[in-house]
Formats: structure tokens, C-alpha cells, sequence
């Protein structure tokens, strides 16, 4: 079996990031999210109305960018 070289493209071909980026860009937007949900929670157990917004705004925010990543991980 042999491989046929005018067939195979490469990332910077397809203008697809490497999966390292994928991965990085997923985290990011994990942390992100957990860190909305810590503040959300700290601003709650403190009365702190301000501080709890400010989680929900960066929660919000993250499963936001995690829903994006989702959908663009399902159109490959």
C-alpha cells in the first residue's frame, strides 16, 4: 500500500488549526467558566450582589464560547 502525496493536504491547506490549539481554546473556555461559577458562588455566600453578577456575566460568557467550540467541532 502505498500513500499518494497529491492527495494528502496539510493544516495549513485546509486553514484548520492544529488540534493543540483546539484543545488549548477548550480549557481556556472551561476555566473560564468555573472561575463565573466560583465568583457567582463567593458573591452569594458574601451578599455580594456585585461580585455574584459579575460570576454569572463570566459564566455566561464561557458556555457561551464552549457552545461555540461544541458546534464548530460538530461541523468537521
Amino acid at each position: 500500500m502505498t500513500i499518494d502525496r497529491k492527495k494528502i493536504k496539510t493544516l495549513d491547506e485546509t486553514d484548520e488549526p492544529p488540534p493543540i490549539d483546539q484543545v488549548e481554546e477548550r480549557v481556556e473556555a472551561e476555566m473560564k467558566r468555573i472561575e463565573g461559577k466560583a465568583k457567582e458562588g463567593v458573591g452569594s455566600s458574601l451578599r455580594n450582589k456585585e461580585l455574584e453578577r459579575e460570576g454569572q456575566r463570566i459564566k455566561k460568557e464561557a458556555e457561551g464560547e464552549l457552545k461555540q467550540l461544541r458546534e464548530k467541532d460538530a461541523k468537521r
